[in-house]
């Protein structure tokens, strides 16, 4: 039955179509499965003339789909071609006839499906609109051209093809006819296939033939690059293993290219900033360039490694427990309690601001008196890692900074080769001994330290050798000198000093005993029952056989003791019993005694006054001597004195001099005289300013013939005018006036505040006597009365008015030889 096309439609088997879009004057081969699809087939061979109509789904997934999930449009088709295959299905050449709506009978199923029968519906086609015709002839043209450029991309759109589609007449059948040919999304096909005006459906058809030619240029792009990638990665392969099969032959078992890749393979896991990443990868790629035997790889690869092996962002965990804190100092350390506070003080901001930005603790005290040990159990109460720098003799700045890597040998600073060794970016640093760092053509090294030491400076310290900027803000820097005076000013202003003055001699009794004997008894294989030691012996060692502010030199003359018991042990085996040292017997176990600390003179005389100094190891007794001589008005001072005691001498007599009418003296006594002032012990440096009162009361002494008081001591500076200025150390000078049986110290009236610093049990054997000038000094110290001392203090004009005419005829004579 031949049915033909017309206005009022016509009655046609229906197939679903999926993923498919069937266009008019096209042929296309279909593989049919659906039982439906399969007996409407059949039907349209057998009844309708072979044709049927073809209709998309709206979702290809939909396995039954009713008449609401086909598109309202669809192709009707002639069955060409019919062949059946073994799995049941059939393969179906179709043609494309023209475009037709199609509309559900009444009364029919929903769904297509019913029953695995097929369905009819009602077809209605939709006639060819014609289109003006220069306009759409340039359209063609265009289209055609893009189908040009498309092809070259395109293997299967032969040339015979773009012949037979040159030759299409109209805009609608060329857009028809193009869709066929590309490989497009159905639903995109089916956009185009339902746009009924020619020219709109053939300007859609050519957008997307741009879209396409697009496309392709890029997967072109990209397939070229990575043909490309991938013929540089065989070559690099293949010469990487002709590289180790050449390494073979030669006997070499390590492979350079392997070595670098696994630096690379580091740098890659290492947390690290990535300026030194960079770096290192760059430096990483000059290695691959360069032969292993040249000289300049080895340097490269150290380079490398240096950067690798830093901890950069390698923190360890730390906590800060101020009970425990407290427990481990005081377990530790005896005594220094003012130290001990400021530290927790120091950890307790840091546990409320949970960051170290601040200044840096520096513990300045004589040796031997803790300050590296209490660094260690500051490490230990944080849980930081220790890390001990010793600066003593350092004088080249690159010790701190680095070598430049243009130097042979070169190699980082002390503190980046010292976080290398502890694997971690936030240990507890002690430099110690800051103060015996010297300089030389070579640098500043204290100057290097200034930005180590700042804390807004040293986030990005900058290492000669690395030449990379270096975070030290994490590290807990903790530095220890035995006197501030070598320390250059700019370093001071970096730190906060605490003080470490030396312990008392109860403090030295009390570590003797709890600490340092059965230390020494136990280093020494030796039990508490084989040795025991009497408290006199204890204070006789202290006294007699030490001389320090720290416990250093006490503990090893508890070891020698140690080792005459561990002899007598050794030698006398099973009869020996029990060693009791007491006072009586240390000489033979120690020798003869081996310092006589300062003491107070027997007998008050004339032009020897007693001072107090303060050295590193303490507090000591100075014993200042004046001696009048016939001459010409020289002044001597011996005694190995340095420029401050000197001058201290000089004002010394210009204050005599310009106060000679109050002390009855001649003006011109110094013109007849010479003067000798000397400080016993000259083989030990002296300097200092604290000696200007000593000096100024054993030259009067001298001059005026009038005794100094032993039981006196003193300590002070003086101005030309008299007034005595404070000095430092009070604490250890009081401490010496109390081992020599002083009796009475006088102090500057300044240095009263210092006495609360004091031990209360130094405090109570002594009486300190606060002064303001000279003549306090004067008269406390002398054993003579104030008229003796100033006989013209009541008359006496000032010198100046000596030269208002001043009867010198009238001066009293000099009364000291």
């Amino acid at each position: 039955m031949n049915i033909e096309p017309n206005d009022k439609g016509h009655m046609l088997p229906l197939m679903s179509l999926r993923e498919v879009v069937m266009f008019p004057k096209s042929i296309t081969p279909l593989f049919v499965g659906r039982e439906a699809s399969i007996r409407a087939i059949e039907r349209a061979s057998s009844d309708f003339d072979k044709q049927i109509m073809l209709v998309p789904q709206r979702d290809s997934n939909v396995e039954r789909p009713g008449f609401g999930d086909l598109f309202e449009i669809g192709t009707v088709c002639r069955i060409l071609q019919l062949l059946r295959l073994p799995d049941g299905t059939i393969k179906v050449l179709f043609e494309g006839l023209y475009r037709a709506t199609w509309l559900r009978p009444e009364g029919s199923s929903k769904v297509l499906e019913d029953g695995g029968d097929f369905s009819q519906v009602r077809v209605t086609p939709i006639p060819e609109m014609v289109t003006a015709a220069p306009e759409g002839e340039a359209l063609m043209r265009t289209a055609m051209e893009s189908l040009r450029d498309y092809a070259k991309n395109n293997k299967k759109i032969s040339p015979d093809i773009l012949q037979a589609l040159g030759a299409v007449a109209t805009p609608g059948h060329l857009a028809d006819a193009v869709m066929g040919h590309l490989k497009l999304d159905y639903r995109k096909k089916q956009e185009v296939f339902a746009t009924l005006d020619p020219v709109e459906r053939l300007t859609k058809v050519y957008e997307l033939l741009q879209a396409e030619i697009d496309i392709a240029s890029m997967e072109r792009r990209i397939k070229g690059r990575v043909k490309s990638q991938m013929e540089r990665n065989q070559r690099e392969y293949y010469l990487n293993e002709q590289i180790k099969a050449i390494h073979k032959e030669m006997g070499r078992e390590d492979d350079p290219t392997q070595e670098v890749a696994e630096l690379e393979k580091r740098f890659a896991e290492k947390d690290m900033p990535e300026e030194a990443r960079e770096k290192g990868l760059r430096e990483v790629k000059k290695l691959r360039q360069m032969p292993p035997s040249s000289a300049e790889y080895t340097v490269v690869h150290n380079y490398v490694d240096w950067i690798l092996d830093l901890p950069w962002n390698s923190l360890k965990e730390t906590t800060i427990d101020i009970g425990a804190a407290r427990e481990i100092l005081d377990a530790d350390h005896f005594g220094l309690e003012k130290p001990k506070e400021r530290i927790l003080e120091y950890l307790a901001v840091q546990k409320l601001v949970n960051k170290l930005k601040g200044p840096i603790l520096c513990l300045v005290g004589p040796p031997g008196v803790g300050k590296t040990s209490l660094v260690k159990s500051v490490a230990r109460a944080t849980g930081r890692e220790y890390v001990r720098l010793s600066l003593g003799g350092v004088r080249d700045e690159a010790e701190i900074r680095g070598h430049r890597r243009t130097y042979v040998g070169a190699l980082p600073g002390k503190i980046i080769q010292s976080l290398k060794r502890v694997k971690f970016n936030n240990p507890l640093f002690c430099l110690d001994e800051i103060d015996k760092m010297s300089m030389d053509f070579r640098g500043d090294p204290s100057a290097a330290l200034l930005e180590v030491l700042d804390p807004e400076q040293n986030c990005a310290f900058n290492d000669h050798y690395l030449d990379l900027d270096y975070d030290l803000s994490q590290i807990f820097f903790i530095t220890t000198a035995n006197s501030l005076h070598a320390i250059p000013l700019p370093l001071q202003d970096r730190m906060e000093i605490i003080r470490l003055p030396g312990y008392l001699e109860t403090e030295k009794r009390h570590i003797a005993r709890n600490f340092l004997i059965p230390k020494q008894i136990e280093m020494h294989g030796l039990t508490p029952e084989q040795m025991q030691v009497s408290e006199n012996a204890v204070v006789e060692i202290i006294h007699s056989y030490t001389r320090e502010a720290g416990v250093r030199s006490l503990e090893r003359e508890i070891a020698t003791v140690c080792r005459k018991v561990a002899m007598r042990v050794v030698d006398e085996k099973e009869k020996f019993e029990t060693a009791h040292i007491s006072r009586s017997s240390l000489p033979g176990l120690l020798g003869v005694k081996k310092y006589r600390h300062g003491e107070k003179e027997h007998d008050s005389q004339i032009g020897v006054c007693t001072g107090l100094a303060y050295t590193e190891v303490g507090g000591e007794l100075l014993v200042v001597e004046t001696a009048l001589m016939p001459g010409k008005g020289n002044v001597n001072t011996t005694g190995k004195l340095g420029d401050v005691m000197k001058e201290s001498a000089q004002a010394a007599l210009s204050y005599v001099r310009s106060r000679s009418d109050a002390f009855g003296l001649r003006r011109d006594f110094y013109k007849t005289i010479d003067i000798h002032v000397h400080v016993p012990e000259g083989a030990t440096p002296k300097d200092g300013p604290s000696a200007g009162v000593t000096l100024v009361t054993s030259l009067v002494s001298a001059l005026l013939g009038i005794p100094v008081r032993s039981d006196v001591a003193m300590t002070g500076e003086i101005t030309l005018r008299g007034r005595v200025l404070p000095i430092g150390g009070l604490r250890e000078k009081l401490l010496a006036a109390h081992r020599g049986m002083i009796h009475t110290v006088i102090i500057p009236k300044d240095n009263e505040r210092d006495l609360k610093e004091v031990p209360a049990e130094i405090l109570k054997s002594l009486v300190i006597k606060p002064v303001e000038n000279a003549d306090e000094v004067l008269e406390i110290a002398l054993t003579a009365s104030v008229g003796d001392i100033f006989p013209g203090r009541a008359t006496a004009a000032p010198v100046y008015q000596s030269l208002r005419g001043h009867d010198d005829a009238h001066e009293p004579p000099l009364t000291a030889q």
